[in-house]
């Protein structure tokens, strides 16, 4: 197997996962390959990741694609600076923060404000089936900060006494947010404890496409994922995201600032003009 068909096979086996680090390996892949059907190839592999799709446009419209690709992937790094940055600022002495499955974002802020000397403890749930939670909980602890681990079923109780909800995304939809599914379950939770609720993220997580009338449709995966040897008749779900509403986020906290989901919308378009004009890769808008 070569390289470039490695991480293909790695990216849609969930062996490199987060939509940050997908998009970061996808890009790199054009290093190996960048005609028109390994492009193709590569956005198939996430459909409901736009990151992947706004890091391969950046990188495919400089002629050198060394260049392209350098410049998408420095991207990665001062936006991941900033919304660190930007987070951390959100979280208190003696806060109890939920958070649910694993966002490298999220982990970043957390991990900074306790280099800030911030007390604190995190609650986070598993994440079925493939416990992408466990990932958050092994990270944070390792970086000196209290984690309490729950099973899914018992995000209730997780988020009765957090103070504040901090998730990832996926994508981000003119209508809808998209994060691993539980995630508007426990934001309607969330809400019914007044815990505010912030989805921390990259604004290439924007899917442009959703403007001219399309929109990420919901991927569904094995179902060996979550029942190896079920009975024949039994139809399993296995949902990888859901959607959640906006208004029931209070704010989305990206590189270019702290902002509802529409007034987001508008400081993207500000920001990165290109990511919303059409016709920038074969076979989509």
């Amino acid at each position: 197997m070569n390289a470039f068909d490695k991480i293909c096979k790695d990216i849609k086996e969930v062996k490199i996962q987060g939509a940050r680090n997908v998009a970061i390996a996808a890009t790199k892949a054009l290093l190996l390959r960048n005609d028109p059907q390994a492009i193709m190839k590569l956005i198939s592999l996430r459909p409901t990741e736009p990151a992947l799709r706004n890091s391969i446009r950046l990188a495919m419209t400089d002629k050198d694609i060394k260049k392209g690709v350098k410049s998408a992937l420095a991207h990665f790094d001062d936006a991941e600076k900033r919304i660190t940055s930007i987070g951390a600022k959100r979280i208190e002495d003696g806060m109890t923060i939920y958070t649910h499955c694993h966002s490298s974002t999220v982990n970043n802020i957390l991990i900074k404000a306790k280099q800030e000397g911030k007390k604190f403890t995190v609650h986070c749930t598993e994440t079925r089936p493939l416990f992408q939670g466990r990932i958050t909980a092994a990270a944070l602890s390792k970086a000196g900060i209290p984690v309490h681990f729950y099973v899914d079923s018992a995000a209730r109780i997780a988020l009765k006494k957090a103070d504040i909800m901090l998730i990832g995304a996926d994508a981000i939809t003119t209508t809808k947010i998209f994060n691993k599914i539980g995630s508007e379950m426990f934001s309607l939770t969330a809400k019914a404890y007044n815990v505010p609720i912030y989805v921390c993220t990259d604004s290439w997580k924007f899917d442009a496409q959703s403007i001219y009338g399309g929109e990420e449709e919901i991927e569904k995966r094995s179902a060996k994922e979550i029942w190896p040897n079920a009975p024949k008749k039994i139809n399993i779900e296995n949902f990888t995201f859901e959607k959640i509403d906006p208004k029931l986020i209070d704010a989305i906290i990206s590189e270019i600032g702290v902002y509802g989901h529409t007034a987001f919308i508008e400081e993207a378009k500000k920001a990165y003009p290109w990511m919303f004009e059409k016709g920038m890769i074969p076979g989509r808008f």
